[in-house]
């Protein structure tokens, strides 16, 4: 039978077994583990989707750093001497080290101990959809030779071998499904369990990407803070800050470009 026939008589028996002229083969057990599959799968997509959401992010993040590094720097340009102005220089320099460290010690080695391995495992997804794809396609087909059988016992055809032909077509088509179906229940238990041991090597990578990628963030900034005065950050505690920003405001106000 060609390809278009059986997708023809398959489509045929879909729709007798929705009015119910057809009975439909169910198996809970397969339901299930169908089921947790279908999670596993959804869930590992998200995962793989937000771990390079989060590389971008961290990319971005560290762009944007620099640009705004870039921009502070500009402030002093004629100034290098001040407190104000080594600190704003020494931020440029600390995130122009941080933006070359995305490339060497974040981006290459999450993509080959994260993203690489969850898009292989992602990628088996399509031979096992296919697989599940085959066993409702056979089960279609048992169902529809189960239910030819039914039609022949209860009305005998004139044809005597009609019937044997029909059972031992019913014959095949069960046994087929049958093999594809256990293999399934099978096997997607065993998939679903042999997921953390996979992934658990990348989870941890990832940690440590993110560690490391943080503390050489917090180690060069923080060489910026010698640059403030030790009270500032009280004066930031204590709202002292907030009213020198007020300040520095209402001068601009009284300036004659602000308008009346």
């Amino acid at each position: 039978m060609s390809w278009f026939k059986k997708a023809a008589s398959r489509a045929g028996t879909t729709l007798m077994q929705k009015t119910g002229q057809v009975e439909r083969t169910i198996d809970r057990e397969f339901a299930e583990e169908e089921g947790r599959y279908r999670t596993m799968e959804k869930e590992s997509n998200n995962l793989q989707k937000d771990a390079k959401t989060y590389l971008d992010s961290m990319r971005a993040m560290a762009s944007s750093q620099t640009r705004i590094a870039e921009t502070i720097a500009l402030f002093y340009t004629a100034d290098r001497a001040s407190d104000g102005a080594m600190a704003g220089h020494a931020y440029k320099a600390a995130v122009d080290e941080l933006d070359a460290g995305v490339g060497r010690d974040l981006d290459a080695p999450f993509r080959a101990t994260v993203l690489e391995p969850i898009g292989k495992l992602n990628s088996y997804f399509a031979q096992i959809n296919a697989s599940i794809d085959k066993r409702n396609h056979k089960m279609i087909d048992y169902d529809a030779a189960r239910a030819k059988v039914k039609k022949l016992v209860e009305k005998p055809s004139e044809d005597p071998t009609k019937l044997p032909r029909a059972q031992a077509e019913h014959d095949e088509a069960r046994d087929i499904y049958n093999i594809l179906n256990d293999q399934l229940i099978s096997e997607l238990p065993m998939l679903l369990d042999l997921r953390i041991p996979y992934l658990d090597p990348s989870f941890e990578a990832m940690i440590r990407c993110q560690l490391q990628f943080a503390q050489e963030g917090y180690e060069k900034l923080s060489g910026v803070q010698r640059y403030f005065a030790d009270h500032i950050r009280d004066d930031y505690a204590n709202g002292a800050l907030d009213h020198q920003v007020e300040g520095v405001l209402e001068e601009m106000k009284e300036l004659s470009i602000y308008g009346p």
